[in-house]
């Protein structure tokens, strides 16, 4: 946890996002321009994940989300992805002791029931050995997809509906967010980077991006490192996030507004994984005022532990 006023990046570190998601793209183009195979692209990356999750942690981020692999990617070829899970259960291995170490927290989202025995065994015992870590929260998607996870929701909200626990009138995004599983493991998503230059977010946390700023970084993932990272937080320090008002009216709240004013309450997530439920969390511009705050957006703000 970096204990000095300002990080590297010169920005105050009460500016820097709590959960950065990234979507790690370009390991094959990165292989190819270089005369290599693919999996060997993919090798190069995972030292790229150590990296970021290293200066992650260092850094003090409540939580880290890397888009590992999608639901669409069980179509690549067969050996490809063969590969991918013998990374990934490589990394599970050989990382498990510097994750517990660091009190980093290990939890997924996604369709793990598709995984690979080789994966779900060194997967199931490391989330089991970090569950009660505080340092950080690192997520990883595997056999995620945006809509897929959407649409789950909807199937989930549909039968407390049926069963008379949910009365249709009282659904709104709150409610229905509350049933995605990224709204009990992570606080809002802040800032999504994606890496290799596209400008897409490729079915990645489709519901949760809604108020996060988004960087897209020309390098190529097996080549994003620390020092990307530094950038991308840097631009993201020195952004203004309004969540729908305008500059005038934030300036005359003097204060931030909560992150993801739409999305899950973060009210019940602290005791579940240690995060800060501060609703004055300081995302926006300005010192935090709740009083003033309420004049703002109308609602008056709950009071939290």
């Amino acid at each position: 946890m970096l204990d000095a006023s300002k990080s590297r990046t010169g920005v105050s570190i009460e500016r820097l996002p709590r959960h950065v998601g990234i979507i790690m793209d370009g390991n094959g183009r990165w292989a190819r321009e270089r005369g290599l195979r693919r999996e060997q692209g993919h090798s190069k990356g995972a030292d790229s994940v150590r990296e970021v999750v290293r200066a992650s942690r260092r850094l003090g981020l409540t939580a880290l989300t890397l888009f590992a692999f999608s639901s669409q990617n069980w179509d690549r070829p067969p050996r490809e992805v063969f590969h991918l899970m013998q990374l990934l259960r490589r990394y599970l291995i050989d990382e498990r002791a510097e994750i517990l170490d660091n009190d980093i927290r290990l939890v997924t989202v996604g369709d793990i029931s598709r995984l690979p025995g080789l994966v779900m065994r060194p997967l199931a015992d490391l989330v089991q050995a970090s569950s009660q870590n505080r340092g950080m929260t690192l997520c990883l998607a595997l056999s995620y997809g945006g809509r897929e996870m959407i649409a789950s929701a909807a199937k989930e909200l549909a039968r407390a509906v049926a069963r008379g626990e949910v009365d249709p009138d009282d659904i709104d995004p709150d409610l229905f967010g509350r049933y995605l599983p990224s709204s009990t493991l992570l606080p809002p998503l802040d800032l999504l980077i994606r890496t290799s230059g596209e400008r897409r977010v490729s079915n990645f946390f489709l519901w949760e991006v809604a108020y996060a700023e988004l960087f897209f970084s020309p390098v190529m993932w097996p080549d994003f490192g620390e020092d990307e990272l530094w950038r991308a937080l840097r631009e993201y320090g020195h952004r203004e996030r309004r969540f729908g008002l305008t500059s005038e009216q934030l300036d005359a709240g003097n204060g931030v507004i909560r992150a993801n004013r739409t999305g899950p309450s973060m009210g019940g997530m602290a005791g579940m994984s240690g995060m800060s439920n501060k609703v004055g969390a300081p995302n926006s511009r300005g010192s935090t005022h709740l009083e003033s705050l309420e004049a703002v957006l109308g609602d008056p703000m709950p009071e939290t532990g």
